[in-house]
């Protein structure tokens, strides 16, 4: 980061706020490598808030240089810090606060700001909620390392039958559970279970078919799973749970694992499974290299036809 990279992100920033966007939306992705010098730092609008992640320390004198014209920028500003242990947050500008309210395609997600690495909504994924909003009516829907569980809202929303969640996070669970409750939603249709997915597909298998599943596993969850070596492991499940017209919408945003490996991992494992295609990601979310940004793909079991 150099004082000519502060002050291009500033202006980035005053043409992003100008007006601010209507609902969540990320204002500047560093991360994408499209801007020398602001690689390790990303910005998101959170209706209200500016979020500020730092990726990599910068000198001394650049850290206090950028805070300061981020204080400008809004009257609520959060900075974190996730090249440090635990991640740490602090206010830059404005009173403290735990938890807010932001808003994606018209559905109400419940943050948490400045106690946990991540707030509760990955802004990256919103084609891919959308999509399965979209998609979802009258289907039956399983929602893998289902976190917060915006996808299972977002799925109720666009008039899914049922959805199951599974996640080993009970606390995130509970946070889901949340979001549906701030939406309307009719609690009766969604199931919580705080598994080990590993340890659960008896369950999975007795509470289906599903019409649609979603997975959106971690690269790496210690001690319980590892992405390069367990994602076999789940697409050979996959076409066991699914109905004769089901399909999947499988993610990864891990920059180190590339669409190829994906697609060769579901043919080897999955063989009743096509690729059909794969989802745009928000244009904010531009990268230098595709393949290092967010990967959400959708297969459809064979006995649909091909488009």
């Amino acid at each position: 980061m150099t004082p000519a990279a502060i002050t291009t992100l500033h202006r980035l920033l005053l043409i992003a706020l100008s007006p601010p966007p209507a609902e969540a939306r990320r204002l500047f992705h560093g991360r994408g490598k499209q801007w020398p010098g602001l690689e390790q730092i990303t910005v998101d609008w959170l209706e209200g808030i500016v979020l500020v992640t730092l990726f990599r320390a910068p000198a001394d004198d650049l850290l206090t240089t950028l805070q300061d014209m981020l204080r400008s920028l809004c009257p609520r500003v959060l900075l974190q810090q996730r090249y440090l242990p635990d991640c740490p947050a602090q206010w830059l500008a404005g009173d403290p606060l735990e938890q807010w309210q932001i808003h994606e395609n018209g559905l109400t997600y419940l943050l948490d700001l400045g106690t946990r690495q991540n707030s509760g909504l990955f802004l990256d994924m919103r084609h891919g909620r959308q999509w399965l909003a979209e998609h979802a009516d009258g289907k039956s829907v399983l929602n893998l390392f289902a976190y917060t569980c915006a996808f299972s809202v977002a799925a109720i929303a666009g008039g899914a039958k049922r959805v199951v969640n599974l996640d080993m996070a009970r606390a995130a669970l509970s946070r889901g559970r949340e979001n549906h409750r701030l939406n309307r939603h009719d609690l009766s249709r969604v199931t919580f279970l705080g598994h080990d997915l590993f340890k659960s597909w008896g369950k999975l298998g007795r509470l289906g078919p599903y019409d649609l599943i979603v997975i959106d596993p971690p690269s790496f969850q210690q001690g319980s799973f590892i992405l390069s070596r367990d994602l076999r492991k789940i697409f050979r499940r996959l076409p066991g749970l699914l109905s004769p017209q089901g399909r999947v919408l499988a993610c990864c945003n891990d920059p180190q694992i590339d669409m190829a490996f994906l697609l060769a991992e579901a043919a080897e494992a999955a063989p009743g499974l096509r690729f059909v295609q794969r989802l745009s990601n928000p244009a904010e979310f531009t990268d230098s290299d595709p393949e290092a940004g967010l990967k959400v793909l959708l297969f459809a079991t064979n006995t649909i036809p091909a488009c």
